[in-house]
């Protein structure tokens, strides 16, 4: 009976494959899937469980792990390649019966141990086709992964600098020809980890496409500000990841990439304090000079401010602090002592003590600059910043 079935395979392949076609929508794509290819496909499965109706033939999962890797490799869902696949074993259980009805002979206790040994057989090479398509899936995935940080890398460090391959580049990336864009440079708590995980998800939610590269100490990422306001969406769905992270300043040639990757790193860099926080370069850009020249910063600080650097701790605290919040305070004694919580002749006594101290006027732009950027160098302190 069964070799009856089987000695018409060519002709079973044939219309399984014009069934599948037609039963199951993701198949009717001929470039997708091309007709010869799932006619191959159909024929060998089809071999594949007849023979293991022959005693001496044992279970050989090998075309049906081919057949979802295959599919994973044309893309195909793995819900619609599984569906197929029933379709054929039905299509195959369904010629099965046909053969058994011209021959009395056979038992319905027979047809009812063949009818568990097929679908017995489906199960078995459903998990082969579902576990090979995964893994063909997953593999596929990670090379597109390191296909697009190796592009991202590219555009960051200047590696492509031709027009035509920058474009092709960011169209690879699916991100817009045309800027601005920025860069974002985010600090990783230890090496290989993901601050920002999951925010390229946000952000394409949010209509910005973006592309991004995991390095040791940092993530980093190219994204497209499409409207007016999407640098303020990008920089809300930065922070909801709680990282330390710094955004350059928007910029519309690709070949600016690099220059922004710097700015990004110097605004993270420029970061105050410890903990989560977003910084954008052009918000403070006194501060991403300091960020950018820390030894220098360093010695600017002594000489502007040594006087009160050298103070005992307590009193050289209280006085930065004041200068701190004068300075928040667009020089307003009264502003400042309402953010400190003191009376403004409090304010006015500390900062004649560090006009003593360093023999020089606030009221002196000179000095005011000088003293501003002195201070920006004692309260944040700045590692390296990868050129």
């Amino acid at each position: 009976m069964v070799a009856a079935v089987h000695a018409r395979l060519p002709e079973l392949g044939e219309r399984l494959a014009k069934r599948i076609r037609s039963d199951v929508e993701a198949y009717q794509d001929e470039t997708l899937i091309p007709f010869d290819s799932l006619r191959r496909s159909c024929t060998a499965n089809a071999d594949l469980v007849l023979r293991h109706f022959h005693p001496a033939e044992a279970p050989d999962p090998g075309p049906a792990r081919e057949t979802g890797r295959i599919r994973a490799e044309y893309g195909m869902p793995l819900a619609d390649t599984l569906h197929a696949y029933r379709i054929g074993f039905e299509f195959l259980w369904s010629r099965i019966l046909e053969e058994a009805r011209a021959h009395p002979e056979v038992s319905d206790t027979e047809l009812v141990a063949g009818s568990a040994q097929i679908w017995a057989l489906f199960g078995r090479y459903a998990e082969a086709v579902a576990q090979a398509h995964r893994e063909t899936t997953a593999e596929l995935s990670l090379r597109r992964q390191a296909r697009r940080s190796a592009l991202v890398e590219a555009l960051l460090t200047g590696a492509i600098a031709d027009r035509t391959t920058l474009l092709e580049a960011v169209r690879e990336l699916g991100m817009p020809e045309r800027g601005p864009y920025a860069v974002v440079a985010a600090e990783s708590a230890a090496p290989g980890t993901e601050p920002l995980a999951g925010t390229e998800a946000a952000l394409r939610q949010a209509g910005l496409p973006s592309a991004w590269r995991l390095l040791p100490d940092q993530q980093i990422g190219l994204v497209a500000l499409a409207t007016p306001a999407a640098e303020n969406t990008a920089v809300r769905a930065l922070r909801r990841a709680h990282a330390r992270v710094g955004i350059s300043p928007g910029f519309d040639s690709l070949r600016d990439t690099p220059q922004a990757l710097r700015f990004a790193r110097l605004a993270l860099a420029g970061l105050p304090g410890a903990g989560p926080g977003v910084a954008r370069f052009d918000d403070d850009p006194l501060a991403m000079v300091i960020a950018a020249a820390p030894a220098e910063a360093a010695h600017l600080a002594t000489v502007a401010l040594g006087p009160v650097l050298d103070l005992p701790a307590p009193e050289r605290a209280r006085l930065l602090e004041t200068l701190e919040h004068w300075f928040a305070a667009a020089g307003s004694a009264a502003g400042a002592a309402h953010s400190l919580f003191v009376h403004p002749n409090t304010v006015r006594y500390r900062l004649r003590r560090v006009e003593e101290l360093t023999g020089r006027t606030l009221s002196d732009p000179l000095t005011a600059a000088d003293f501003r950027a002195a201070l920006l160098a004692v309260t944040r302190p700045v590692g390296h910043v990868t050129a």
